[in-house]
């Protein structure tokens, strides 16, 4: 696992916090087709770590590099103390994403035999999909992701020069539940920055998007929709209601 020590992660967190009020110094860190990536470990290691609802992704720059930390949350939303948090350095992709949904259909077909084993009635109907699992529709996340690509350095000009920066994440919640996967074996999460419109607010904001990738993504035959794209994080600011 890549860790840094409590010290090397506040100084991370400050130095991105300098860099918030500083376009160009944001323009070096963020190329907008980079990503983070979270081993099984690591992803394993906040699991067990984290005992709230949510779990906490910080932003920080670390050897000159834009880099995610995952802190684990007590049931207060306060930070779990200890020697060393998991963190990831934005890095350009190994290769394609590539998003999976799977939608699974199943025909029920049902007959009725009298007791002198005469059919009476049949018939047959079709089950459409339905979802178990916190899912991010794919063609959301792929919007939210190439509105990133496109649009965010407009979106850090603006929020620099109107606002110095006040609005700028510094941290990132997502439900715990994202970190929860299928039987089959996780072999590592990509994160993914999107810019997405907020109905609340009333503009557009950062988010984190949370995609997950298997040893085994065969299909398992239930009736369900099978995807690899996790739900949405929420950027603080503005939500800064933990930690």
């Amino acid at each position: 696992m890549n860790i840094l020590n409590r010290e090397e992660c506040r100084a991370a967190i400050a130095e991105w916090t300098d860099c918030c009020v500083n376009y160009s110094r944001i323009k070096e860190l963020i190329p907008t087709n980079y990503v983070f990536s979270f081993d099984a470990d690591e992803i394993a290691w906040m699991k067990d770590a984290n005992k709230n609802p949510e779990f906490c992704t910080q932003i920080g720059v670390h050897e000159r590099q834009l880099v995610a930390i995952l802190y684990p949350m007590d049931a207060n939303g306060q930070e779990i103390i200890t020697d060393g948090y998991p963190y990831s350095a934005l890095q350009e992709l190994k290769e394609d994403l590539k998003l999976v949904e799977t939608e699974e259909y199943t025909i029920i077909k049902n007959a009725v035999l009298s007791k002198d084993l005469r059919k009476i009635d049949d018939n047959s109907d079709m089950f459409f999909p339905v979802s178990n699992k916190p899912v991010l529709p794919q063609d959301k996340a792929v919007a939210a992701i190439e509105s990133w690509r496109d649009e965010a350095l407009d979106w850090f000009y603006r929020e620099c020069k109107e606002f110095g920066g006040k609005g700028i994440f510094r941290k990132f919640y997502a439900p715990a539940q994202d970190l929860e996967h299928s039987d089959k074996e996780l072999a590592y999460i990509i994160c993914s920055f999107g810019l997405k419109f907020s109905d609340v607010y009333q503009k557009m904001l950062p988010t984190l998007i949370f995609i997950s990738f298997y040893k085994d993504i065969a299909n398992t035959g239930s009736i369900e929709r099978i995807s690899n794209t996790y739900d949405w994080s929420s950027s603080c600011p503005p939500r800064c209601d933990f930690m």
